[in-house]
């Protein structure tokens, strides 16, 4: 199923007094980029979560938050800073000498300094840790993944409306182009009889000229390839894998085609329809930047 590379996911877990928020957020990016963001007793786990997210989420700029909860008072406890705290008395008595103050230093102006006392966290088992951090994280995939689905759900829907455009379009080239060549070597007779009923002019050389353009204007290649492409695109839809890249990459084969039919169409009927189907061309190159 195709999957977007826009949501969000949050997931939580509590493993033995230990309480764990995941979030995840994820925009579309070339590659897949995951950062962590996290309280230091989990760096050690970053690799294996970089890891665990990457074989779920693709593609992607992934921006993964991890916090800790209060789920009981096993998980945080304060802390003497006791080098910083010297430091800081040493100072207060600097400055009395210095500046002849008087007064005592009371326990309520050092405990407030900043980090002097500090939350530390208590003994965490180390099994337990992992079991709560992937119970989260596990939670959290699933929920961006449930989101991304349903975005590359609805997206496939408007690309599928899309093509089926581009299709009735290309009937309308495909029935018109042929066309073209009878018709401009009946203008040209026309423009020739207007200038001198008695011109007399060479049949076998006017054949020559129409041949010549016919073959100029010919895009029966470019219909061929295009068609091509677009059965391949709508094969995509089917797909399990990340098609975002093959997708980007038959978009710009449509518009290579598109393009070349504009430019050898010499028909105001055709060039109309050819700016129509660069139009719709546009509209699914911008959803398919987001497909992952």
């Amino acid at each position: 199923m195709i999957a977007s590379m826009t949501g969000y996911g949050k997931g939580q877990a509590e493993v033995d007094g230990l309480c764990l928020t995941v979030e995840i957020k994820t925009v579309n990016h070339r590659y897949g980029d995951v950062t962590v963001k996290s309280p230091r007793f989990l760096f050690a786990f970053e690799n294996d979560i970089k890891k665990r997210v990457g074989e779920v989420l693709k593609r992607g700029k992934i921006d993964l938050f991890i916090t800790q909860e209060a789920a009981s008072e096993r998980g945080l406890a304060p802390a003497l800073n006791r080098p910083l705290a010297a430091a800081y008395v040493k100072v207060f008595e600097e400055m009395c000498e210095t500046f002849g103050l008087g007064g005592e230093l009371s326990l309520a102006l050092l405990a407030a300094q900043k980090d002097v006392v500090t939350l530390r966290e208590g003994d965490l088992d180390e099994a337990a840790l992992r079991r709560c951090l992937e119970s989260a994280l596990g939670a959290a995939l699933d929920a961006v993944m449930k989101m991304r689905r349903a975005e590359g759900e609805a997206t496939l829907t408007d690309m599928d409306e899309r093509l089926r455009l581009l299709e009735e379009m290309l009937a309308a080239v495909e029935k018109r182009a042929p066309q073209v060549p009878g018709e401009w070597l009946a203008k040209l007779e026309a423009r020739l009889t207007k200038l001198n009923k008695d011109l007399d002019y060479d049949p076998q050389r006017l054949a020559q000229e129409l041949a010549i353009f016919a073959d100029r204007c010919d895009i029966s290649e470019e219909l061929t390839r295009f068609r091509s492409h677009l059965v391949q695109f709508r094969a995509l839809f089917a797909q399990a894998e990340p098609v975002g890249r093959q997708m980007d990459f038959l978009v710009q084969e449509l518009n290579r085609e598109v393009n070349t039919m504009g430019s050898k169409s010499n028909d105001a009927e055709l060039t109309r329809t050819v700016v129509a189907m660069k139009a719709e061309l546009e509209k699914i190159r911008e959803q398919v930047q987001n497909i992952e």
